[in-house]
């Protein structure tokens, strides 16, 4: 998703918010003098992010569950939707490099951090299985919540301003 698509997503709370957000950073730099920056990340995820409770990201759901079957001896996973869904997932790492360079840059407009790489959420499963060696069958769950269909981090700008972009996967 690019930086000039935000906007269409309005009736959507969370992306009001965050857009309030953005607006209210560029009205403290034009009334006050105050240097902001804003990052659009991409979901971030790493060793201290929140493992469970329903608002942890899919890697890290995805890895419960997957050890979860090997531990208590579960032979299937249930993945919400039809696991063709996709996203891109940012390690903690990128994102942390990405801030500092943002926030030491001269980029004065909201830009993407995040992965351009597309990972479907079967995909994911594959690769948390075959690190853990542990296979189960999948079970889908059409009526969970799933999100939108696809998306990633459109990175056009962060590669133009700092000739970077997360890489980590």
């Amino acid at each position: 998703m690019k930086e000039s698509d935000a906007y269409p997503h309005l009736l959507k709370r969370i992306w009001l918010e965050k857009l309030f957000s953005e607006r209210m950073c560029r009205h403290f730099n034009e009334d006050f003098g105050l240097t902001t920056r804003v990052a659009r990340f991409h979901n971030v995820y790493g060793p201290l992010g929140t493992y469970d409770g329903g608002r942890e990201k899919a890697p890290a759901a995805i890895c419960r569950k997957v050890i979860e079957g090997e531990l208590y001896g579960k032979k299937e996973i249930v993945i919400w939707g039809d696991g063709h869904q996709t996203r891109s997932f940012m390690y903690i790492d990128d994102c942390i490099k990405g801030i500092l360079d943002i926030m030491y840059s001269n980029i004065e407009e909201p830009i993407n951090l995040g992965s351009a790489e597309m990972v479907s959420i079967n995909q994911l499963v594959d690769y948390v299985e075959e690190i853990a060696k542990h296979k189960l069958e999948r079970k889908y769950d059409p009526d969970a919540p799933k999100g939108v269909r696809g998306r990633n981090s459109e990175n056009t700008l962060i590669r133009k301003y700092l000739d970077w972009e997360p890489s980590i996967h």
